[in-house]
C-alpha cells in the first residue's frame, strides 16, 4: 500500500472532534480539487503488517483512515485485520468511490463530483460561502446520514474567512439539520 503517513493526533473536525486517533493517510487522489490543504502525494510502500505493527504504537483503537482518497487501496481484508487487532475503523472520503462495507463509520466530504453513497454516517461538506447554500440542500436530499456537518473553507485570507464563517453559521441556523464542523486541529495549531 501506498502510504504517505501515519501519526497520533486528535480528531479536528467533523462527528469525532476531540478523539484521541491515529491517522493513517494514504497517498493518492482521483480528484484535484484546488482547495485541497493536504500533501498527500509522497508515500513509501507498506505492507499490511507492516501498517498495523505502526498503528499498534500508539494507545488509541480509534483510527481515521484519510488521504488522498481511501477507497483506492482500502480492502475488506485490511479492515477485517483491523478489526481483529480492536480498531475502530473511521473512514474519510470523497464519496466517488465506494469503501469496503466493513468499515465501522464513514465520513463523506464530497467536492464536485457525484456521492457513490445514498447513505453514509456523517456528511461533513465544505462551506464557501451563499453559493455552497443550494449545493448543501441537494446533497442532504440524495445523501442520508446520522449527521449533517457544514465546514468553513479556509482561503486563507482572514476577512474572506470570516465572511465565509458568519455566511455558514446564518446557514446553519436557517437548516436546523446542519452542524457546524471547524477544523479544530488548525485552532490549536496540532497536527
Amino acid at each position: 500500500m501506498k502510504v504517505n503517513e501515519i501519526f497520533y493526533s486528535l480528531q479536528g473536525e467533523g462527528h469525532f472532534t476531540g478523539t484521541p486517533a491515529v491517522f493513517l493517510r494514504f497517498s493518492g487522489c482521483n480528484l484535484r480539487c484546488p482547495f485541497c490543504d493536504t500533501l498527500h502525494e509522497p508515500f513509501r510502500d507498506m505492507s499490511a503488517p507492516e501498517i498495523l505493527d505502526e498503528l499498534l504504537r500508539y494507545p488509541s483503537r480509534h483510527l481515521v483512515v484519510t488521504g488522498g482518497e481511501p477507497s483506492l487501496q482500502l480492502d475488506e481484508a485490511f479492515v477485517d485485520m483491523l478489526h481483529s487487532a480492536g480498531f475502530f475503523v473511521q473512514v474519510e472520503t470523497n464519496g466517488v468511490r465506494s469503501l469496503p462495507r466493513n468499515v465501522d463509520w464513514i465520513t463523506c466530504s464530497p467536492k464536485d463530483a457525484p456521492v457513490a453513497y445514498g447513505e453514509v454516517d456523517e456528511l461533513k461538506c465544505l462551506f464557501h460561502g451563499p453559493q455552497s447554500r443550494q449545493t448543501l440542500l441537494n446533497l442532504a436530499s440524495a445523501v442520508k446520514a446520522g449527521y449533517y456537518y457544514a465546514q468553513p473553507c479556509d482561503v486563507k485570507d482572514r476577512d474572506l474567512n470570516a465572511g465565509i464563517v458568519s455566511d455558514c453559521i446564518r446557514f446553519i441556523k436557517e437548516n436546523p439539520r446542519w452542524r457546524l464542523s471547524l477544523q479544530t486541529h488548525k485552532l490549536l495549531d496540532i497536527r
